[in-house]
């Protein structure tokens, strides 16, 4: 059988860090770091600004145009400076994923194929300096209702995961066997899901809790798809040194289907974005060394700087966020790349603005 097609976009959605950072609405950010275009602008998220496009002209479905920008957050905080490059890299390495799902069969994804007719003449506003930056950075895809539940999945224990075990033993409910470390690799991967909050904070819950909030059926298959995205994942990026610690997932309806929400008869689509450092843990496999903190290719460079920065007394975790030192904004970067080259073996695309 051919490739599931890909499907849609999510109509509010946008992508945060790691899996265990809490998601709130992202305050205003310097202005310097946006670049509008000139289309009706549904959501500005923290990273991505999601458009509306005019319906397909040959099937008359409502599309979205999502634009991957260079801004960068940690502790639900946008920083002041950008990472130059950043969205490119973070839009060729959710695309590449998206094509081995569909590939596999794993899921219907949203992205569609993107053609320069797709987007409009007026979006640049004929700025020749704005369709550069654009390039490289764009998903189209079809709207979705949003599924109100992140499908997170662990393969080890780190992060908030780590922190719940310590105390409980367990993680969302799930009991994990005594006398594991930090870091150390699971028996076998789990479903740890979370509330989505439009406003505020997400927070961990048990698989019961998200029956309860999207049906037992609808949660059951999320659960089920998210694992087998993460285990072929997992096994790809393994074979080529990297550990995927773990990650998050966004699902939507086809928009129309929200009466559907708690049934499986329209098939959950995969949304916003895949397995990128910005929702994920990468660690290099050859340094792996459970019991403590592992070196990685994704955001953890930037918190450790602004942890110290907090343990210091110079930042409190609100806004605004501190200015990125020109070594942390590189070493961000490079990391963001080295990402994509092991795992993807594509080329980094340029970093220039």
């Amino acid at each position: 059988m051919p490739p599931l097609p890909p499907r849609a976009l999510p109509s509010a959605v946008h992508t945060d860090p790691a899996p265990d950072r809490p998601r709130a609405t992202p305050p205003a950010d310097p202005p310097a770091q946006h670049r509008t275009l000139d289309l009706p602008l549904i959501r500005r998220g923290k990273v991505r600004d999601v458009y509306r496009l005019p319906d397909d002209p040959a099937t008359g479905e409502p599309r979205l145009l999502m634009v991957a920008s260079d801004r960068v957050s940690a502790f639900d905080v946008v920083m002041p400076t950008p990472i130059p490059g950043k969205g490119r890299v973070l839009t060729s390495m959710a695309s590449w994923w998206f094509s081995f799902i569909s590939q596999r069969r794993l899921a219907e994804v949203h992205a569609r194929p993107l053609t320069p007719a797709d987007i409009p003449a007026q979006a640049t506003r004929g700025d020749p300096a704005l369709a550069r930056w654009l390039d490289g950075r764009v998903t189209l895809g079809l709207r979705c209702d949003v599924i109100p539940v992140e499908c997170v999945v662990r393969g080890y224990l780190e992060g908030s995961g780590w922190k719940e075990y310590q105390a409980t033993g367990s993680v969302c409910g799930v009991p994990l066997p005594p006398g594991l470390r930090q870091c150390d690799r699971l028996p076998h991967p789990v479903f740890t899901p979370a509330t989505k909050a439009e406003h505020g904070h997400d927070q961990n819950i048990t698989f019961e809790h998200a029956a309860d909030l999207v049906g037992f059926e609808l949660v059951s298959t999320l659960r089920d798809i998210s694992l087998a995205i993460y285990s072929a994942a997992a096994a790809h990026a393994l074979d080529r040194g990297i550990i995927i610690a773990d990650t998050k997932f966004e699902f939507g309806l086809p928009a129309g289907d929200r009466h559907k929400a708690a049934r499986v008869w329209s098939h959950p689509v995969l949304i916003d974005e895949a397995l990128t450092p910005d929702s994920s843990r990468f660690w290099p496999a050859d340094a792996y060394t459970p019991g403590r903190p592992q070196p990685s290719f994704d955001k953890q460079f930037l918190r450790e700087h602004l942890e110290g920065l907090a343990q210091r007394g110079l930042w409190d975790k609100t806004p605004p966020g501190p200015e990125l030192p020109d070594h942390i904004v590189r070493g961000t970067l490079e990391r963001y790349r080295q990402a994509l080259r092991l795992i993807t073996g594509l080329t980094p695309p340029p970093d220039a603005t």
